[in-house]
């Protein structure tokens, strides 16, 4: 068989499985509930407790040089980026959003290193709120399936 359903349920087996994990602190209520619902969820997966790290950063302009850092000491299957950015008054807003998803998305690629960009970028804190669990545990699962996906290619 090939293609999406070649092995779908073994794509969720994080058994050993090792994760890292970046925080940003800024927004600590919603990004404090995205870390809980994913470390959460990798522990459902079968990822060991002690297979996860996780580092906090300031803000979401900083998760990438934490990836980065991460991904230069090696022993990591994937790593997840948690952050919120809560739309504001001025540019700011943009400028955070595209460059952390920017730096991101280069760490995965230099790296070739599946990373979960989970990252969220809301209006207000409500819509925040409402993400947080939900994108907490959609990290967790795709970075276990990437991590099967990249097996195979």
């Amino acid at each position: 068989m090939f293609g999406a359903e070649k092995g779908k349920a073994s794509k969720l087996d994080g058994k050993g499985l090792y994760i890292g994990i970046v925080q940003a602190r800024f927004n600590e209520s919603i990004t404090n509930s995205l870390a809980k619902a994913c470390t959460d969820e990798l522990a459902l997966l079968g990822v060991a407790q002690d297979h996860v790290d996780l580092v906090q950063v300031p803000g979401a302009l900083e998760i990438p040089v934490a990836l980065q850092a991460m991904a230069e000491k090696g022993g990591y299957d994937a790593l997840i980026a948690l952050g919120c950015i809560i739309r504001g008054e001025t540019y700011h807003f943009e400028l955070v959003a595209n460059e952390s998803a920017a730096g991101v998305t280069r760490v995965s690629l230099d790296y070739q290193l599946p990373i979960a960009n989970v990252i969220l970028t809301t209006e207000n804190l409500e819509q925040a709120q409402a993400r947080q669990i939900d994108k907490g545990r959609d990290a967790a699962r795709v970075v276990v399936e990437m991590c099967h996906l990249l097996d195979e290619i």
